[in-house]
């Protein structure tokens, strides 16, 4: 069973790393601030909330791939098949979205915008027959299911996130980022973001036994995540299938099973049917919400879902955004920093 909670908010600002997403080796110099920098703008058909669509891209409010700021902008940074790219997107009053990118792999975000943005996806065909998930609609017209097209990045955050709590798996991944990634292109790789780019799947199979344990991850995850970064560019290929044949790819893997393969392509290829089983917390929270039933089984979640057929990922996602859960009455999982052994 994972243990990674749910984080059913809009996007916070963020926070630059605390001290413990330094890392100990000196990291390069961010390129020049001048570099050559991309624009598009995007009008979407359909209201569009930046934050609520791309929230699930962020792996807690020190994630060094994204940055949301006071303004409504948000940040993002990827390692596309062009190369290393940031993009900075901001909502206009209008509705459209002004895109800037920098980075070799700049023209590939930018081409990529609207179905990162959910172009593709469509919410007509939910239907709430929950008091909740009808205000959740209502609430928030403006989510759509992001769709980033890249495997690995979404991957291995979501290997890390088995299995132990949130925030030890959100230190890991800013560790290893700080550590073996590069600094973003264009200004988001200054001081003002310390921005970086995920390492490339050369570089997390070269990261040493004892890397992986300063950052706390067990040596399961870690083999797991290597095991994944050997076979990247056949998983690559798993954001251009069918959801279950994704799955079904990803799940190839040695360590990678059916709550990590979900997570994946929620966000890699924008299913909006693929509902996460094995959490430790969902099953209760979707059970509280619909039914009452705190100690809901995921066989009791799916029942709940199963009116929602073809869109239960979205009908799971918008009863989180509600933020019901049922009061906590048993410890919070508790925390282990192999780091110390």
């Amino acid at each position: 069973m994972a243990g990674r909670r749910y984080t059913p908010r809009t996007p916070a600002p963020s926070r630059t790393p605390a001290s413990d997403g330094a890392p100990r080796v000196p990291a390069p110099s961010p390129g020049p601030l001048t570099a050559p920098e991309s624009t598009r703008t995007y009008t979407p058909a359909a209201p569009l909330h930046l934050g609520l669509t791309l929230g699930p891209l962020r792996r807690g409010p020190g994630d060094p791939t994204f940055r949301a700021v006071p303004d409504g902008t948000v940040w993002r940074t990827s390692r596309t098949p062009e190369g290393p790219a940031t993009l900075r997107l901001t909502a206009a009053p209008d509705g459209t979205v002004r895109a800037a990118s920098w980075g070799p792999g700049a023209a590939w975000s930018l081409d990529r915008l609207p179905v990162l943005l959910g172009e593709l996806d469509d919410p007509a065909p939910f239907e709430p027959r929950h008091r909740l998930l009808a205000e959740s609609v209502r609430r928030r017209p403006g989510l759509r299911l992001v769709r980033t097209g890249l495997v690995l990045e979404s991957l291995i955050p979501s290997i890390l996130e088995q299995k132990v709590t949130t925030d030890e798996a959100y230190r890991a991944w800013r560790l290893l980022l700080h550590t073996f990634g590069e600094p973003a292109p264009g200004p988001a790789g200054g001081q003002d973001l310390r921005m970086r780019i995920p390492p490339d799947p050369r570089t997390w199979t070269l990261i040493p036994s004892w890397e992986w344990h300063r950052a706390g991850v067990d040596d399961k995850r870690a083999a797991t995540i290597i095991r994944a970064a050997r076979v990247a560019r056949r998983l690559e290929e798993a954001a251009a299938m069918e959801p279950a044949a994704a799955r079904a790819r990803l799940e190839l893997v040695p360590g990678i099973g059916p709550w990590t393969s979900a997570e994946t392509v929620q966000r890699t290829n924008g299913t909006p049917d693929e509902v996460t089983t094995g959490d430790l917390h969902l099953p209760g929270i979707v059970g509280y919400a619909l039914a009452g039933n705190r100690d809901a089984t995921d066989a009791d979640m799916l029942e709940l879902l199963a009116p929602y057929a073809g869109q239960r990922h979205r009908a799971a996602r918008l009863l989180l955004l509600t933020g019901v859960s049922p009061p906590r009455r048993h410890p919070k999982m508790r925390k282990v920093d192999i780091a110390r052994w």
